[in-house]
């Protein structure tokens, strides 16, 4: 039986955890990377579709490449940061389901059409960038997702000639600097109906 998680470990994951804009300046072991994804990979997508591919770039070199592609705020508060991620999703992720939903042998046809698979590429790869993060934080890792960077430009940089599109970037790492005071959330009545 599931079991509620403890307040501590609530803290960690949402209520006390917050987006970080510096970080301690270390290189963490490929292992962590690996650890990260065989974690967040367990996460529900539509018909496990899991059509994100993640890209931790962790070198000099990778964050030279990207670092011209994000805003200057963006990349300013990300290049200390032991990993950037470009989280992004196949488009052909399809192909991939009679590995990923081996029981019915006709799922691909699902998403033929380019609305059905741009929609459930987008809405399951974004999910997944979602539980990377929640991933990162249950790891002691803390976050740093962001916009603000040129998508045409991630996806001729570092996915020319496949059928790969960026979606959004987070940073991991050990964060360092003082968290500014959290803003507002909406409160329930604003944001929730029970019917």
């Amino acid at each position: 039986m599931t079991e509620r998680l403890s307040d501590d470990a609530l803290s960690q994951l949402f209520l006390d955890a917050r987006s970080r804009n510096a970080w301690k300046k270390e290189v963490l072991p490929e292992s962590t990377w690996h650890e990260l994804y065989e974690i967040l990979r367990m996460g529900p997508t539509s018909a496990n579709v899991s059509p994100a591919r993640f890209v931790f770039i962790t070198s000099d070199e990778g964050k030279a490449r990207i670092a011209p592609l994000m805003s200057e705020s963006n990349a300013k508060k990300s290049m200390d940061a032991p990993a950037i991620v470009i989280i992004a999703q196949d488009m052909d992720f399809a192909e991939k389901m009679d590995v990923l939903f081996p029981h019915n042998p006709g799922a691909a046809s699902w998403f033929s059409a380019p609305e059905v698979k741009e929609a459930t590429a987008f809405r399951n790869s974004t999910l997944q960038g979602a539980y990377l993060m929640l991933a990162a934080r249950a790891l002691g890792l803390d976050c740093g997702p962001m916009s603000g960077f040129d998508n045409a430009g991630v996806d001729a940089e570092f996915f020319a000639g496949t059928s790969i599109r960026s979606n959004f970037l987070c940073t991991l790492g050990h964060g360092i600097d003082e968290p500014f005071d959290r803003l507002p959330r909406l409160p329930f009545e604003d944001a929730c109906e029970i019917l």
